[in-house]
């Protein structure tokens, strides 16, 4: 594309990295540079972005793959994030926009059960015990180890990975559906009045109360605890209006403290492994989340007292 001017993206927590490249005379377009070369039509991202698309959900639409140098060629969705819009000042439209966030997810739900084939990727991965504890087992290395630079002795670790196992097993047990994975405000592109997904290549099956937990518990956000309530109700007479109020509650804040965890997890490793500082000021809000879920739910009071032998934030 001779003349084109190509401009760096923001990179996410992945090893992908993004450029915007601008035509002199033609529609901006993205590319997507993945850490190797792939097979055509091997890549999860564009199997999952028709899959979406079916439903129908707006995403990118893939204009070409470059297989061989590992490039997908995407269309440029702009650079407003709900994240930007959220951290201005709400307003109507803000509310709207999440109204739609919720609306999205309930398609996704819906239509994932509808068009659910094996042979696509996000149906046969999930979020079993072996996941969600691997997950565990990484919070505990990259954020109170790493992170934090606490030493657990092996008594130490044993009770506090028992506790968590009590958590991602119940989670495990739970119905799953169709699932983004990242679910927040980052990955919600706003293009006029549309709400678009992006970063949805590893969608597997989970609870159907992962995806609420990343938007409405949000690491890179505050949301008004009237408008979460909203929202939290619009979501729940759309998916389980059976389900009593309390019983919906706790799955959700057994949800969150798993999710919040595992981010954090994230965090610290981004921190330390990476050598990337720009995650650990998301680090207070996250633990806020897990704090409140201890504050409304009892029975996490062991793992609370494990937990904030060593981050005493969770006292």
């Amino acid at each position: 594309m001779t003349g084109s001017r190509v401009v760096p993206l923001t990179p996410d927590a992945s090893d992908r990295r993004y450029y915007r490249v601008e035509p002199p005379a033609a529609p901006a377009l993205v590319l997507a540079l993945n850490a190797s070369p792939f097979a055509p039509g091997s890549l999860p991202f564009t199997a999952v972005a028709g899959l979406l698309a079916a439903m129908p959900l707006p995403v990118p639409r893939v204009r070409r793959e470059l297989a061989d140098l590992g490039i997908l060629v995407l269309d440029d969705l702009g650079d407003v994030t709900l994240q930007a819009v959220t951290n201005g000042r709400p307003d109507e439209r803000h509310r709207a926009l999440y109204e739609r966030a919720i609306d999205h997810l309930v398609t996704l739900q819906r239509r994932g059960a509808e068009l659910a084939d094996p042979r696509l990727p996000p149906y046969a991965l999930a979020f079993d015990e072996e996941k969600l504890m691997w997950e565990m087992d990484f919070f505990i290395a990259h954020f109170v180890e790493g992170f934090r630079g606490r030493v657990l002795n092996a008594v130490a670790r044993a009770a506090l990975r028992d506790e968590l196992r009590t958590v991602t097993r119940e989670l495990a047990a739970e119905p799953r559906v169709l699932c983004h994975r990242d679910y927040h405000s980052r990955n919600l592109m706003v293009v006029g009045d549309e709400l678009f997904l992006i970063d949805f290549q590893d969608a597997r099956m989970g609870p159907n109360t992962y995806d609420l937990v990343s938007l409405l518990r949000d690491s890179y956000i505050d949301l008004p605890a009237p408008m979460v309530s909203h929202l939290l109700a619009r979501f729940a007479d759309a998916i389980s209006p059976a389900e009593g109020a309390e019983d919906f509650g706790a799955r959700l804040d057994l949800m969150g403290v798993q999710r919040n965890l595992k981010a954090l997890g994230t965090f610290g490793y981004q921190a330390v492994a990476r050598a990337n500082p720009a995650y650990a000021q998301y680090v207070p809000r996250t633990l806020h989340y897990v704090k409140e879920a201890f504050d409304r739910r009892v029975r996490y009071g062991s793992l609370r007292e494990l937990l904030a032998a060593h981050l005493p934030e969770l006292a």
